[in-house]
């Protein structure tokens, strides 16, 4: 038999949870046609890995990232595939790129996700070519996919499409029921082009971009119950998955979203909400989420959370990130984001400051940020006296001044050539551990093409693994590397009904050959990548080549130890899996 490529040697991870073994895998045409325990013979095979002392693993999901602008400008994804991320999934947070209108996809995507809102807007207008679901999976097969892609269809884009932006965000404003019955139809025909479900949002620190709506929440956030209720109708039936993300303010939010994929004498709803996380603001929570998932899934649903498995660090420059938006005086400095001037004449303001001091004093009750300036470091700044201080700090050595006027006067001075840095959540390993071997809980959430200078997590699965294997070398295991493994790759496809995440004989050949040395300290660390389709955008990413040593994706190389192969990005290896 003669084999496209053979990896050999390596210890194999099949993607079940199975005992892994030192097998030798021959691929050709796309899958994996043998797994052995004998050498295969090499004759004619024009690529030939060695994999020993290496794992060989299938290609890891990421089933949230918000690639839907850069997979059409830059369809190799190379920062997720370079950490062995062979499928990733696309219309996150009600928020996808198939109906609505390029302007304004743009004021979705912009200020929500921190996608430079001027590139949605080119790029869909030069490059839309679909009107339908169908036309969108067939321009995406078009492209030079790196890895695969599947997708969620975004309720906020199929109700802009239909009301209108302006309508879709009036509290008094509801769809007719031509209006309604054309969303069904959408959803209806998104699905039948193998869509894995609808996403849908009620965060209401999710703002608009733009001029018309600027500062109003989401489209799906003014969705009605019935509205909700017969699209929510469609996917239980459909046996398809609702992503979405509760409001943090409204607790009822999170229950009511849960609560949902309750079957009740029909068939259960797959809903997956974000996200699990351990807040610093609120450490309690923390046992509110594996809880809520236990008493859901035992009385007949079908629930998961989403999960970030790594400590959740955020940078910023200036004010500019989106936790400010969950609180008022946040949120009106970001609503001028677009106006320099008047934003920094607002931060100089003594009134404006008055009602920034008195919401970050507000430390109780539902939010994301921990709101503590001591728990702040600068990295960078013109004047070098303040790196590597706190805000708390600098007021401090400025004569006592509140850590909200050292953080202003120095954004107010210098703007976005502030940056500094914190962590969020799941900065407590052992929380992060009892969540990571969670039934209840799905590994994900790396927001990957989103926040492109805030955050990077391009590379969480590899940190995952890394953890479990420093805890079992240490004797205090939390779970094996083959039930992580099958965390990040079979068990999530087989919870979305796709073709991936497997590795036997007859699956697709998406595999990942990792060398367990090199799972160390440098996937830590965060370093900066020109985005060329951006104008150059400076983007955080994650650097730690010399961790994966190959990457396959449809028996095609890819990557491997820091270097794209030629293929990547320029001929398709990738393709668009279809739910079910």
């Amino acid at each position: 038999m003669n084999f496209d490529a053979i990896v050999k040697n390596g210890r194999w991870f099949d993607g079940t949870g199975a005992r892994s073994e030192i097998r030798h895998l021959g691929l050709r045409d796309g899958r994996v046609v043998v797994v052995s325990a004998d050498p295969l013979d090499e004759s004619g095979c024009d690529r030939v890995i060695d994999a020993s002392g290496k794992w060989v693993i299938p290609g890891i999901l990421d089933i949230h990232t918000h690639y839907d602008v850069e997979a059409i400008l830059a369809p190799g994804l190379t920062e997720s595939v370079r950490h062995g991320v062979t499928t990733i999934f696309l219309g996150s947070c009600s928020l996808s790129a198939v109906h609505a209108e390029p302007a304004d996809a743009g004021d979705l995507f912009g200020r929500v996700e921190a996608i430079p809102r001027k590139f949605v807007v080119d790029t869909l207008t030069t490059s839309k070519t679909w009107t339908s679901a169908h036309e969108y999976v067939e321009a995406l097969e078009a492209l030079p996919l790196g890895p695969n892609v599947a997708s969620f269809i975004g309720h906020s884009d199929i109700r802009a499409a239909r009301m209108g932006l302006d309508r879709a965000t009036r509290e008094d404003v509801d769809p007719t029921p031509a209006e309604l019955a054309s969303m069904e139809a959408m959803l209806e025909e998104a699905l039948d082009a193998g869509f894995i479900g609808m996403s849908s949002q009620e965060l209401l620190f999710d703002k608009l971009d733009g001029e018309m709506c600027r500062s109003r929440t989401l489209p799906s956030m003014y969705s009605t119950r019935q509205e909700r209720r017969r699209l929510g109708a469609i996917l239980r039936r459909r046996g398809r998955a609702l992503q979405a993300g509760p409001d943090v303010a409204r607790p009822q939010s999170m229950v009511g979203l849960a609560l949902s994929s309750l079957g009740l004498f029909r068939r259960p709803l797959k809903v997956s909400l974000l996200s699990a996380a351990d807040v610093k603001a609120i450490p309690a929570v923390a046992h509110v989420f594996p809880a809520m998932a236990k008493v859901i899934n035992g009385l007949g649903g079908d629930f998961r959370w989403q999960h970030l498995p790594v400590p959740f660090e955020v940078y910023s420059d200036g004010i500019d990130l989106p936790v400010f938006e969950e609180f008022g005086s946040g949120a009106a400095a970001l609503h001028l984001s677009n106006q320099i001037d008047e934003r920094r004449a607002l931060l100089a303001d003594e009134d404006y400051r008055r009602w920034f001091r008195k919401d970050y004093d507000k430390k109780y009750g539902p939010r994301v940020w921990h709101r503590d300036f001591f728990d702040a470091e600068i990295v960078e700044c013109p004047d070098e006296s303040v790196i590597g201080k706190t805000f708390g700090q600098v007021g401090v050595d400025r004569g006592g001044v509140h850590p909200v006027d050292a953080f202003l006067d120095l954004v107010v001075e210098y703007g976005t050539k502030v940056r500094w840095r914190t962590t969020i959540s799941n900065h407590r390993p052992e929380v992060l551990d009892k969540f990571a071997s969670d039934p209840g809980i799905q590994l994900g959430f790396s927001d990957a093409g989103a926040h492109l200078r805030n955050m990077a997590f391009y590379n969480f699965g590899l940190r995952l693994l890394r953890r479990v294997h420093d805890a079992e070398r240490s004797g205090r295991p939390f779970m094996s590397l083959e039930h992580a493994v099958h965390r990040l790759t079979g068990e999530l496809a087989d919870w979305y009904g796709l073709d991936a995440g497997h590795l036997r004989e007859g699956d697709r050949a998406d595999l990942v050959v990792l060398d367990p040395t090199h799972l160390d300290a440098t996937l830590d660390a965060y370093a900066e990548s020109p985005v060329a389709e951006y104008d150059n955008l400076s983007r955080m990413v994650n650097r730690n080549d010399d961790a994966v040593t190959a990457v396959f994706v449809g028996g095609q190389f890819v990557f491997g130890e820091g270097v794209a192969d030629p293929t990547l990005g320029t001929r398709r290896t990738g393709r668009f899996l279809r739910a079910g």
